[in-house]
Formats: C-alpha cells, structure tokens, sequence
C-alpha cells in the first residue's frame, strides 16, 4: 500500500504500514470527550490545551497572552500567514484556526480531530473557512497540497506503547512522508510535542498510559530526527520544558479555584484522576523526565 500522490508532489512515498499503530478515536475520546464545559473551567479563554509559550522577562504574563503567544510563534514558523491552505493535526477546541482566518488572513483551515467533542465544539463555529474533519492522519488523503502544516501536541497519540523502537520509527517515519506529500515545494510545518526527557519509558508506572492516556506514547528527540532524516530539514529547535511547567501549574490552580464546579460537572473521581496527573506533570517538566520540543521544519524538495 502506498500513500496516495498529491498534484505537485516531487518526493515518491515509500510503502506504508498495513495497519494504523496510533491511539484510537476511542483512546482520545477517553481523554477530550470528558466534557467540553469541564475543560472551560480550568483552560484559558481561548481554550487552549497545550503547552503555553511564557514571556520569561514578564512576570505579569498571563496564560492566555501565553497561549495567544504559543499559536503566532507555530503560525509565523510554519509561514502560514495569508497561506491558501493550511493544515492542522490535532484539532483542540480550534484556538488555532479560529487564529489563522481572523487574525492572519488564511483562506482555508482543514483540522483533523478524532474528538467528538472538540468537532462539535469547532463546528459551532460556523465558520465556512474552516474544515474540521473526523480523522487521523493516517486516513487522510487531501486532494491539493496544502501551504503549511501545524501539528501541536498530536505527535503522542501517533504509536501506542507495545511497539518496537523500529516500529515507532517506521510509524513516524510514514508522518513525515505524508506531511512532505501533503506541501507544495519549499512547504513549512511546525511541530510542538511532549517528549521523553532525561527519563525511561519504563519508570513511567501505568496511571498515565491508562488513566489519562490510554494506547499513546511519547518519542524521543533522536526518534523525531531519525525519523524525518531527509525528508525535512530541521530549522529550528526549541525545548520549553519549563514553560509546561508554568502551564501545568496554571491548569492546576484554575481546577482547584473551580474544584466544586468541576466535581458538579464530571464526579469527584474524575476530578482527583486530573488533578494527580496535572501534579504528575508539574514535577515530570520540572525534573526534566520530559521536555517540551517545538520544532520548525522544512521540506526537502528533493530528498536523496
């Protein structure tokens, strides 16, 4: 099986696994579909469920400046202002193509979400410049190749634990010649993940993998550039592992000022399930058992 060839694509695909390897629509609605009014309580206005990009020379930063900080630094990476056509892989509750068409002149948005509730909540929108679509990237197959591509903390959900380091390569391996098939020539992505930091996969323990994420896992900065090795050349790298931190104590803080709304909303068993794994991840950013990788990529036209 190989990928389908987009119109101006000059790279040829390699062949692709049978089978898809990444969490299921089930696994991700295990983790999103909690309920919509839930996450208003502890996100930002906007909200934003990902890692935050802080002003570190301003104290007064707030986290939706953050946030709002967070989609222009993917937008202007990706070269996505006044593009044709961009796409978003991992939808969220569409802070980010709400972004791209009122504030950077894109005339199309298609975001890709295995989410019920987040596609509910994006197409409550009715925004006609912004296409959200049920799906994984592993069954899209666009007609025209798109300007950029975004890509914010998708990246876990992409191979499931079980799989062999060769098999993880080969799954993101296949990603990132998808992605070089989707852009035109000389095309842009910006990419933000979680990733392993100075930590073994196996000491992660299961609360995370069962309970908040089920069927995902992260990579390894080695993994990402094995795996994209010419196919994009890597531009720029950041790691703000502690901007996660100062996210993750945000989230937290805002759950606990709203923690009788929130036990209301989803029972006081789901509320203490997030708030172990937001303390979790204060301490995991803050030791370095994992970093906080955005990544600015540009395609090889004519990969060797």
């Amino acid at each position: 099986m190989k990928a389908n060839k987009i119109e101006n694509s000059d790279v040829s695909s390699e062949a692709i696994p049978a089978d898809y390897k990444g969490a299921s629509a089930e696994a991700i609605q295990h983790h999103y579909d909690v309920g919509n009014e839930f996450y208003r309580l502890w996100l930002d206005n906007t909200l934003t469920y990902s890692c935050a990009l802080w002003d570190e020379d301003e104290t007064n930063d707030t986290l939706e400046l953050a946030q709002l900080r967070k989609l222009d630094f993917h937008i202007r990476n990706a070269r996505a202002q006044q593009a044709q056509h961009v796409l978003e892989i991992g939808s969220g509750w569409g802070s980010l193509p709400k972004r791209l068409v009122d504030v950077d002149g894109v005339e199309k948005v298609t975001t890709l979400t295995l989410s019920q509730a987040q596609l509910q909540w994006i197409e409550s929108f009715q925004n006609s410049q912004i296409e959200t679509r049920l799906e994984n990237w592993f069954h899209h197959f666009p007609q025209q190749p798109y300007d950029s591509i975004i890509l914010i903390e998708a990246f876990e959900a992409f191979v499931q634990r079980d799989l062999s380091e060769a098999e993880r390569i080969e799954t993101y391996r296949t990603f990132f010649q998808r992605c070089h098939d989707w852009l035109k020539p000389g095309g842009w992505m910006s990419l933000q993940t979680i990733a392993w930091g100075n930590m073994r996969r196996e000491d992660l323990g299961e609360f995370i993998p069962s309970e908040i994420f089920p069927e995902s896992d992260l990579p390894t900065l080695a993994d990402i550039a094995k795996a994209s090795e010419r196919i994009f050349e890597v531009v720029a790298l950041r790691n703000d592992r502690k901007h996660y931190e100062r996210t993750h104590r945000n989230w937290l803080s805002m759950l606990k000022a709203n923690r009788s709304a929130a036990v209301n909303l989803v029972g006081e068993e789901t509320v203490a399930r997030y708030e172990k794994y937001l303390k979790m991840s204060i301490v995991g950013f803050y030791t370095g058992k994992n970093d906080l990788l955005r990544l600015t990529l540009r395609r090889i036209d004519s990969p060797r």
